[in-house]
């Protein structure tokens, strides 16, 4: 008897980041479930840093879509768990391809017309926004670290990380404005005709936690907030959120 191959789930990273940022998150949620966790960089990013980001957010998900299709643990269906603007890759897979997508998760996101663009991105953090594009690689790091994270002390050893992966591939200035514009243009899809759970944290100093409260409310779909945590949630707390998304995808 043949048994069939478990359904994978895929994590997408943000703005700017690449699938190393998920950082330990990643092998503690593997440890937690029988699913293969998988992980792409989109155009841009990563893995990719030399091909040209696209200017919307559809064409970036399908950068990423069509990496999943040539993987060996792919059966036809994803769990997709994202953050920020892989949230915004995410609800628009859902919306476009129903049928490959088993559950998804959005952390920290946002869409228009549900958010005002000042709680989409906080006004207080343009000034520093605007600093990360005249910077050097290394105080770029320090500023984003300090921005999405509510115990950036305490990650020392990680911003080395994320200033040497900096070093090894390069974002370009370009590429990080293209995929804010794509950000800043994604208007919210239908709710997912998939089990969809949101998740934000109360600490976010970059996107306010009240854009996942009011798309939960417009999808009637479940809310859970974490208490104190920053715009990285899988940083500043991997442990809360790999027993979330385990016991979701558990039940789904």
């Amino acid at each position: 008897m043949v048994l069939a191959k478990a359904v994978p789930l895929l994590l997408i990273r943000g703005l700017s980041r690449e699938q190393r940022h998920w950082g330990e998150f990643r092998p503690l949620l593997a440890s937690r479930l029988t699913n293969p966790v998988l992980s792409y960089d989109f155009a841009g990013c990563g893995e990719l840093h030399h091909q040209r980001s696209p200017c919307s957010i559809s064409a970036l998900r399908q950068s990423v879509r069509a990496q999943l299709q040539h993987a060996a643990e792919f059966n036809g269906r994803v769990h997709l768990v994202a953050i920020s603007l892989g949230a915004m890759l995410a609800a628009d897979w859902a919306a476009q391809f129903p049928a490959e997508v088993a559950s998804i998760t959005l952390i920290n996101s946002s869409a228009r017309p549900l958010s005002p663009f000042y709680q989409r991105l906080r006004w207080q953090n343009y000034p520093l926004l605007l600093r990360t594009l005249f910077s050097s690689a290394n105080s770029r790091e320090r500023i984003i670290l300090q921005l999405t994270s509510a115990a950036a002390s305490q990650h020392a050893g990680v911003l080395a990380n994320w200033q040497l992966w900096q070093q090894q591939r390069p974002l370009s200035i370009g590429n990080a404005l293209r995929q804010l514009y794509a950000a800043s243009r994604f208007e919210v899809p239908p709710a997912p005709q998939c089990p969809t759970l949101l998740l934000s944290s109360q600490g976010d100093k970059l996107v306010s936690p009240q854009c996942s409260v009011a798309l939960a409310q417009h999808w009637q779909v479940a809310h859970r907030q974490h208490p104190w945590a920053g715009h990285d949630l899988a940083l500043d707390d991997a442990d809360w959120l790999s027993t979330q998304l385990a016991a979701f995808i558990r039940q789904v």
